[in-house]
């Protein structure tokens, strides 16, 4: 059995992608994604939960704001690197997975960590990362 719990947060930010595959997304576009983070552990620590639902909320606020209102474009971390939904679920994934490694944020009970970018009501994905 596995518990989770979910915290929200959203961006807005600007980009383009590049290669034929992308067709008008090659151009400067915005995009406005809803942003979910979801903790998963096989137990449920002293204190009856997977991770403090105000703590993840701020850890996920504050790498979503350090994203959000850029254009990724011009961003250095990010250069010569499509900023798909996917590849930005990874990089917001692991800024949590250093979040609660340098924070203790849900303590050493967390297996998992899964980020899903909605970009609309019928599109979005997702990247899990095991702990």
């Amino acid at each position: 059995m596995t518990y989770s719990v979910t915290v929200r947060d959203h961006m807005m930010i600007a980009h383009s992608l590049s290669g034929e595959t992308f067709g008008p997304a090659q151009r400067l576009h915005g995009a406005t994604y809803v942003v979910d983070a979801t903790f998963r552990s096989p137990a449920l620590d002293a204190d009856g939960v997977v991770v403090d639902i105000g703590r993840a909320s701020d850890a996920l606020r504050g790498i979503v704001a350090a994203l959000s209102y850029r254009n990724l474009d011009d961003e250095p971390e990010f250069t010569g690197v499509n900023t798909t939904t996917e590849r930005l679920c990874s990089v917001i994934a692991e800024r949590l997975v250093d979040a609660v490694r340098e924070s203790g944020l849900g303590g050493t009970a967390l297996s998992g960590i899964q980020v899903t970018l909605r970009e609309s009501h019928i599109a979005w994905a997702s990247y899990e990362v095991p702990l």
